[in-house]
């Protein structure tokens, strides 16, 4: 079964991370709040066509029945692949029992040329048990050769019909799009993030408030696109380790590599949105002065745990940008841009904290007492 030999380069990671969420921002903008936004289009006919194509899913998203003409082939390469995989395991099995004779007549071979009895037996007796099992060795090499004829025609017919699918792509998009009639009434699709930060406050220091809303805001957004580079990662190594039985270490290290870092550069942003997990008995039943007050008292100590986790944080991520530091795995990816998020991580939720602090002093000096509040 031809195998899939591919290893993420570093390079490629690290620019992904970087352009694919600017990339993503762009195509949802052009989709955002437009009536046309839940129709057909070629950037997903074709996204579907890259990554699923060889299943029909292009031609499934477009309505398109011949979709059901890739399902065979599919279930053809699924059939070579088992086929392979059993008749390697059988040749690796058999070379190995032809390569002990071979090493017993190579290792009695001195003896019997200096007359030995016993090692000329030793010697017939593995040329006679290493000639059938050089046969099944070549019985095994043809079967492995049978599974990748089959599994490179069904492949090579896939391959036709998708560089035959991808010219046509944009007739399809267009005839599907003639065939639904446009919506009556605006069909707007909400905004994948939404904007859940509070109201601006006058004066200088709000907006310094507003403008850290904003600075966090895009950070979290912008990382929070890196799930979908996983989904893309983990479909591969699915493809990769089931039907070409190759599987691989680099994805499952670089997503939660990735995941790392979102951990820590999202945590201001959920901050921000108060999506943070709270247990508490008294705060939601306070009034919102009162919740102010809370906030403020408590922002000392989210304060000391932040600065902590800063200078740590730093001293951690600049050992590693000394020491070069790298992954311990064959694939070897650089440790310290990793590390590099838990200062940045901290420094952003610090600059949340101090935002959320401008706004509860204001609303603890300013907002009006409710009458019966506590």
């Amino acid at each position: 079964m031809p195998s899939i030999s591919f290893v993420l380069p570093h390079w490629l990671f690290w620019a992904s991370l970087a352009l694919f969420p600017a990339i993503a921002w762009y195509f949802v903008s052009r989709t955002k709040d437009a009536v046309e936004a839940g129709r057909p289009n070629r950037f997903l006919a074709y996204l579907f066509w890259f990554f699923g194509g060889f299943l029909g899913l292009h031609r499934i998203y477009l309505g398109s029945r011949l979709a059901l003409l890739y399902l065979p082939l599919f279930a053809v390469i699924l059939y070579g692949g088992t086929m392979y995989r059993d008749a390697r395991e059988d040749f690796s099995k058999v070379k190995s029992e032809a390569d002990s004779f071979m090493r017993l007549i190579e290792r009695a071979k001195p003896a019997a040329d200096r007359g030995s009895a016993d090692a000329k037996r030793r010697i017939e007796a593995a040329e006679k048990r290493l000639q059938p099992t050089l046969e099944r060795l070549k019985q095994s090499e043809a079967l492995i050769d049978k599974a990748n004829l089959v599994m490179r025609v069904a492949g090579g017919i896939t391959l036709a019909m998708l560089l035959v699918d991808a010219a046509l792509l944009p007739g399809m998009v267009r005839r599907r799009r003639e065939e639904e009639p446009l919506p009556v009434e605006d069909l707007a699709t909400p905004p994948i993030f939404t904007d859940d930060a509070p109201p601006p406050l006058p004066g200088i220091w709000g907006r310094i408030s507003d403008g850290i809303d904003r600075i966090i805001r895009v950070v979290g957004e912008y990382s929070g696109y890196w799930a979908i580079l996983a989904v893309f990662a983990y479909y591969f190594e699915v493809i990769g380790r089931y039907v070409f039985n190759s599987p691989t270490n680099w994805v499952h290290e670089s997503t939660f590599l990735l995941f790392g870092m979102q951990y820590m550069l999202v945590g201001a942003y959920a901050y921000r949105g108060e999506s943070h997990v709270r247990v508490d008995l008294l705060y939601t039943h306070l009034s919102p002065r009162a919740k102010a007050w809370c906030d403020i008292v408590g922002a000392v100590f989210v304060t000391t745990f932040v600065l902590v986790m800063l200078m740590t944080g730093w001293t951690f991520a600049w050992q590693a940008i000394e020491a070069r530091e790298v992954s311990f795995t064959e694939w070897g990816i650089q440790y310290w841009p990793v590390k590099l998020a838990i200062p940045i991580g901290a420094a952003l939720l610090m600059l949340q904290v101090f935002a959320r602090l401008i706004r509860d002093i204001h609303l603890a000096l300013a907002a009006p007492r409710a009458p019966g509040a506590v």
